[in-house]
């Protein structure tokens, strides 16, 4: 949306609110008030209406300049055209996902049901802010202020009037402290404080007069609050329980980190699978395409036995062939372009997916798209070009146990969390001793008529600041402060909240480690059934393609019956299917013997680092620095604030849209040409989703 587009609509918007609030409070006619009621216009109902609209929100131009994703219209199945195709191997669509997603997407759509629980790479960012927040509580500090006053008052008795009792006063006091907070619990500032007081008091030396102080202080816990470990953990803070410090802090940076890490996981792990579930989907293409054309074959001869009226040509065969063509049509065309079901998702059976063989090849297509960043459609069809490890993969039981219980993201995070929660009880255990304090100050005074005098040679008094630079006046102060609860029981409840959290925590971390070994275990069993499988599917499909030649051989020569060779290739293309289907589930098993023992990231070559600043960062730093020393705009509290609304949301009335159902033939005409060959899938296959839709048989013998 342009900026000036949107300031448009929202003078428009305020226009019309302007205009409806003008209605309301002077009536319809608008020539004499009337009280702010629905009775007042002819419309009762305008400000229930108003009220209960739907708004558009105000953008500002950053947001505005946020541009949608588009894309060209979505492949349909009733589409001509030729496809075009984009191979592309599983390292570069885990490159292009990672290289588009600022937001981390999942298989489960969390962008949009849950926008606030989406991890984005901004994330351990956010949280390593917390970590300066902390570090600050250890800055400097400086404060001034000034305060004026008059007063006007009368006394009763004259001794505290300095021999008045009409005591009338001007006062001023400024004050300038600089102060810091020590790693060590020690509180240390440096003050000056300049006083002015004009009275008409008879006892006074000057009419006015200036006080001039100068001051250090020193204040220095030595039981509570004291020491490296405690400030480090519990930060400035003196309530237990709550603890802000700079080890905290950063322990909630990794906790962050982790979790970025097992976010990104994650995501490869879901782009993985959807590759592998569009791999899977051309090969059930392919398989479907092959015994439709069978089945089509088969009709056609069939047919031209029934139109000729020969042996072998009966009506219920003819139906019979042709019910067949037309289910494994209804097939083809459910394999290139999918239902929306369920595919291979992330714990759905197990922790790094468990494929489920969803078949459609524009439906997988458009959920890798989505997932590694691509629009949703762009003229070309995706292609994988790397095929599945067939080969047999054994790992040791016991290194992959320990690789396991070390490399696993969620057991480190566990960790942090347990040492968060250690020192915690350290801190927390701090609060058990009394607060004894040691004070110390010393301070320098000075007096004078003035406040300050650069000539030489004054007489005493002459101006304040001169005399506190002769040190005449000095004074000091040392001792201590306790502060003793008496049961220290917010104490003893914060220590027993901290053991009890610390013990959560180490439960929870050694229920993990068991949870993952039983992972391992069952990542290792099905590894090793998916591997045997894939066996056996090979050598049935070797089989069912034995089977079908014979029979067809067979029922060429009149020696089997139309029922066998219909069987032989339904077989054949359930053989075909769950062959490919048994390669995806030895590689996805694969997958997750490295999920489980945490090396998912590594097998794919993907590695976590601290990246450089992006662009903007180093163009708002040089803006900066060429704004330094000049005055800044401030807008505070502007007469013309920022717009919230861009006034009322158009929606569309239920039933506005229709539809145009557009009727199919059941049956095929028998002066429709002939199909030509459908495209196979080879290594990898090449399928024009154009040839999907093949036509009825002919009435001529092959």
């Amino acid at each position: 949306m342009d900026c000036r587009r949107s300031l448009l609509t929202a003078a428009r918007a305020a226009a019309l609110t302007s205009a409806l609030i003008a209605a309301g409070g002077g009536g319809c006619r608008g020539n004499k008030p009337a009280a702010f009621r629905a009775s007042a216009c002819k419309s009762a109902d305008v400000y229930a209406v108003q009220a209960a609209s739907i708004d558009y929100p105000a953008q500002s131009c950053e947001t505005a300049a946020v541009t949608a994703a588009y894309s060209d219209p979505p492949r349909l199945l009733s589409d001509e055209s030729p496809a075009r195709y984009r191979d592309l191997t599983l390292d570069e669509a885990i490159r292009l996902g990672l290289d588009h997603s600022s937001v981390l997407r999942d298989a489960g759509g969390v962008v949009l049901r849950a926008p606030n629980a989406a991890t984005t790479v901004h994330d351990p960012g956010i949280v390593e802010t917390g970590v300066e927040a902390a570090l600050a509580a250890f800055d400097a500090q400086f404060t001034t202020s000034v305060f004026n006053e008059k007063n006007d008052r009368a006394l009763n008795n004259e001794f505290f009037g300095g021999g008045t009792r009409l005591l009338q006063q001007d006062s001023s006091v400024w004050q300038t402290q600089l102060a810091k907070r020590s790693v060590t619990g020690s509180e240390l500032a440096l003050r000056q404080i300049v006083e002015f007081d004009s009275n008409n008091a008879p006892g006074n030396l000057f009419d006015s007069a200036w006080t001039t102080k100068i001051e250090g202080e020193v204040r220095q816990p030595l039981l509570q609050g004291a020491g490296l470990t405690f400030n480090r953990i519990a930060g400035p803070t003196r309530t237990p329980g709550v603890f802000e410090g700079v080890l905290v802090s950063r322990v909630n940076a990794d906790i962050a980190l982790v979790d970025f890490e097992i976010a990104v996981r994650r995501y490869v792990n879901d782009v993985e699978n959807a590759y592998w579930d569009l791999w899977y989907a051309y090969r059930d293409l392919e398989a479907r395409v092959a015994a439709r054309d069978a089945s089509l074959e088969t009709w056609r001869r069939v047919k031209a036995l029934y139109d000729a009226e020969r042996t072998g040509g009966e009506a219920d065969k003819e139906a019979q062939a042709r019910e067949q063509y037309y289910r494994f049509q209804e097939e083809v065309e459910n394999a290139l372009s999918g239902k929306p079901i369920d595919g291979t998702q992330t714990g759905s059976g197990a922790a790094g997916g468990a494929f489920r063989g969803t078949p459609g090849v524009y439906l997988a297509e458009r959920r890798l798209r989505r997932l590694v960043g691509l629009p949703a459609s762009d003229g070309e069809l995706l292609r994988p070009a790397r095929e599945p490890i067939v080969a047999q993969v054994v790992f040791d039981w016991d290194l992959i146990v320990t690789e396991a219980t070390q490399r696993r993201a969620e057991l480190r995070g566990s960790r942090w969390r347990v040492r968060r929660r250690e020192l915690e009880l350290i801190a927390s255990k701090n609060h058990l001793m009394p607060r004894l304090d040691a004070v110390g100050r010393y301070r320098f005074r000075g007096f004078g008529d003035d406040l300050l005098d650069s000539s030489g040679n004054n007489p005493r008094f002459d101006n304040s600041y001169e005399d506190l630079t002769s040190g005449d006046f000095q004074e000091w102060q040392l001792g201590v402060e306790l502060d003793v609860p008496i049961g220290f029981r917010r104490a003893h409840s914060a220590i027993r909240n901290a053991e009890l959290r610390l013990a959560r925590e180490r439960a929870l971390l050694g229920d993990q480690q068991e949870g993952i070994v039983h992972e391992v275990a069952e990542a290792i069993t099905e590894l090793d059934r998916a591997y045997q499988v894939s066996q056996t599917a090979y050598n049935r499909w070797v089989a069912a393609q034995e089977q079908a030649a014979a029979v067809r051989a067979a029922y060429a020569s009149d020696k089997a019956p139309l029922d066998l060779l219909l069987d032989a290739q339904r077989k054949l293309a359930e053989a075909a299917s769950r062959r490919s289907r048994a390669d995806v589930e030895h590689a996805i098993a694969l997958k997750n013997v490295h999920f489980a023992k945490g090396t998912l990231l590594d097998f794919n070559g993907v590695m976590l680092a601290e990246g450089g600043l992006p662009k903007q960062a180093y163009r708002d730093a040089a803006a900066l620095e060429r704004r330094r020393g000049r005055p800044r705009p401030l807008n505070y509290a502007s007469p013309r604030p920022e717009r919230v609304s861009l006034g009322e949301y158009p929606q569309v009335r239920m039933g506005a849209a229709t539809g145009v159902a557009v009727p199919r033939r059941s049956t095929p005409s028998s002066t429709e040409p002939s199909p030509s060959p459908a495209e196979t899938l080879q290594q990898p296959a090449a399928i024009d989703p154009a040839s999907f839709a093949a036509p009825g048989p002919t009435s001529a013998l092959p």
